[in-house]
């Protein structure tokens, strides 16, 4: 396999303000490793192996355990995520897969109950930039040949 197009080449502004809002949503103020288990839950869900090798090595770097990291794909009956974290991920779930899944009341209540309003929109502004870059990533066939893969 091999990358398609490189996007920053074809239309280096537009990714470039892309690549800014991404950085300006991930200086948001939410915690660093729920925004990491936020962009590894939603690139599982779609797939993209060169965002999930990304986001578990700054998981890492934030202090995410192996454990946690690993169990991130079962979260529903890991025992080790806190409310919070549960919240974030289910709405995440429900951001990504919103096509299907919509957004219902229950994802809605357990987010509203752990996070401000807000935050609310930090987290799903966290969950639109991940999904976008899950998008580019995968429909480019992107890959990051510095990391030897």
């Amino acid at each position: 396999m091999g990358t398609r197009l490189n996007p920053f080449a074809a239309a280096p502004h537009l990714m470039q303000d892309f690549l800014g809002f991404s950085e300006q949503v991930a200086a948001s103020g939410l915690e660093p490793s729920l925004l990491e288990l936020v962009k590894i839950r939603a690139s599982q869900i779609n797939g993209c192996a060169n965002c999930l090798n990304m986001h578990t090595a700054e998981a890492r770097k934030a202090g995410e355990t192996e454990q946690r990291i690993h169990l991130l794909a079962a979260w529903h009956e890991a025992p080790c995520y806190s409310e919070r974290e549960r919240a974030a991920l289910a709405w995440t779930e429900h951001m990504t897969l919103i096509a299907t899944q919509r957004a219902p009341e229950v994802a809605y209540a357990a987010l509203d109950a752990q996070f401000t309003k807000e935050e609310q929109v930090k987290l799903t502004m966290a969950i639109i930039v991940i999904n976008g870059w899950n998008r580019i990533a995968v429909g480019f066939d992107l890959y990051d040949a510095s990391r030897g893969w």
